[in-house]
């Protein structure tokens, strides 16, 4: 039992370390409305459990978060298996979300990485070629933020070196910017 109490208290030592947490959600739902309002995608895109954060997130925007109402444009980059292996087999792993951006962004998206390393080639790449696409970026992080750390236009490391902890503290932030689009939106 020490363990599971030990690991549930980490969690909420982490959780009460979001310093400057409002700011981030407030900035990143204005980028996202910004998109949605103007009929833009939001993208999202992450590796192992980042990629299925990222996945579930965009279901969120596109099914229903807290209440039935329109879908909202979002599409998680690391869902198409095809698309994947074919990228990965004839160019290269690090490609397999800024071909995908080269081929559907367009000005005025919005692109989320989500990333425990902020290292990860892939997702670095995804936001060069957001970036030539003049799309709104968000980054959600870890650890110390990594390479990805001053890359993007909306910034959040989560303050631990605890892969689980930060993935926690990720799907929390995610969900509450999920409900303050909807709300924003009036939707």
């Amino acid at each position: 039992m020490s363990r599971i109490t030990e690991a549930i208290d980490n969690h909420i030592e982490v959780v009460k370390k979001l310093d400057g947490i409002e700011n981030f959600i407030f900035r990143s739902t204005n980028l996202i409305c910004k998109s949605l309002i103007k009929n833009k995608n939001i993208f999202w895109c992450g590796n192992g459990g980042s990629a299925a954060d990222s996945q579930h997130l965009a279901a969120e925007f596109l099914g229903r978060f807290t209440k039935n109402r329109k879908p909202l444009n979002s599409i998680a980059l690391s869902t198409d298996t095809s698309t994947l292996t074919c990228i990965s087999n004839d160019f290269s792993f690090s490609d397999i979300f800024s071909r995908q951006i080269e081929a559907i962004g367009n000005k005025g998206d919005t692109l989320i990485c989500i990333s425990t390393s902020g290292n990860s080639k892939n997702l670095l790449k995804a936001i060069i070629s957001a970036k030539k696409k003049s799309m709104n970026i968000i980054s959600l992080l870890g650890k110390n933020g990594g390479k990805m750390k001053n890359r993007s236009h909306v910034t959040y490391i989560v303050d631990s070196d605890v892969t689980a902890r930060i993935q926690e503290c990720h799907i929390l932030i995610g969900h509450i910017i999920c409900a303050e689009v909807e709300k924003k939106l009036k939707l």
